[in-house]
């Protein structure tokens, strides 16, 4: 039996592999690659396991059965939510508007609600950061400003003094590995491609892993959370009329105002058609970080 080097081994397809990106793909990231795929099936295994109970308490809620309110108060059921309600939770927003994102960076763990629920309670609403001046805003602007020489952008200096460092970037769950000028070239040129064919083309929402994320908060506005702010980045930076939003959350204080403690069906009425008169949020909030 012949074992082969790791430089010698197939990649395995990244969990969040994009066919783009291929040429940029190294056999020198093969376990992480691994690790990062059994981390995936692992994680989804148990989510599709736990859909069926989910499914089976939002039940429960709906027809307000004993147990109803426990449910409520433990925060629905994201999944069993989505599932139900479907489309009804997909908003199209303009993009230049949707300026305020949910901020996390040095938020204690326990001040986070559980992204398995999805009326969230606490204080996450009034903590916001500002996508317009957000690194992947800049990032965007940077090279497609200098898409006639990306050698002269800020990423690619970026880039390269992490190469210079011994620490070049790399992504378990793209399978890449920029050790070389060429490869940090290459990768720069390939998020040009992706926003060249938005322009084109317009926002594809299936491109991406995730659809945009945004939460509700307690006053009723969006607030964009989780994966797709380079995709956004894009849409804004162009200046595109519209994109689809999904909503994944909503505040407790929002949904107690909108279904006037009524549950089932009805409830769940009275929030699809109060989504429709939501809109981006654009203020600052009380507990923003400070700015360095």
């Amino acid at each position: 039996m012949r074992f082969l080097l790791p430089t010698q081994r197939r990649l395995p397809t990244p969990p969040a592999g994009d066919p783009a990106f291929a040429p940029l793909e190294d056999p020198r990231m093969y376990w992480p690659v691994q690790r990062a795929r059994v981390s995936k099936v692992v994680r989804e295994g148990a989510q599709s396991l736990g859909v069926p109970v989910e499914l089976g308490l939002l039940g429960l809620w709906q027809h307000e059965l004993p147990g109803a309110a426990w449910v409520e108060r433990i925060g629905l059921p994201r999944r069993a939510v989505e599932l139900t309600l479907g489309d009804k939770l997909i908003l199209h927003v303009n993009p230049n508007d949707l300026i305020r994102a949910t901020h996390w960076q040095g938020w204690p763990h326990k001040y986070r609600p559980t992204s398995s629920a999805f009326i969230w309670d606490g204080e996450w609403d009034l903590r916001r950061g500002d996508l317009r001046i957000s690194s992947r805003a800049r990032f965007i602007a940077d090279i497609d400003a200098h898409r006639g020489d990306l050698a002269q952008s800020e990423a690619f200096a970026k880039y390269m003094a992490r190469l210079r460092a011994g620490k070049p970037w790399s992504s378990h769950q793209q399978g890449i590995l920029l050790d070389s000028e060429a490869r940090i070239l290459t990768f720069l040129r390939v998020y040009l491609s992706f926003m060249d064919d938005m322009a084109v083309r317009g926002f594809d929402s299936t491109r991406g892993k995730d659809m945009l994320g945004v939460a509700i908060t307690r006053e009723g506005r969006l607030l964009k959370i989780n994966r797709g702010l380079h995709r956004l980045a894009m849409a804004q930076h162009l200046g595109l009329p519209s994109v689809p939003v999904m909503v994944k959350a909503v505040h407790r204080g929002w949904w107690a105002r909108v279904t006037e403690d009524v549950r089932g069906k009805q409830a769940l009425e009275r929030v699809c058609d109060a989504l429709l008169t939501c809109a981006p949020e654009i203020n600052p909030g009380p507990l923003d970080p400070r700015e360095s």
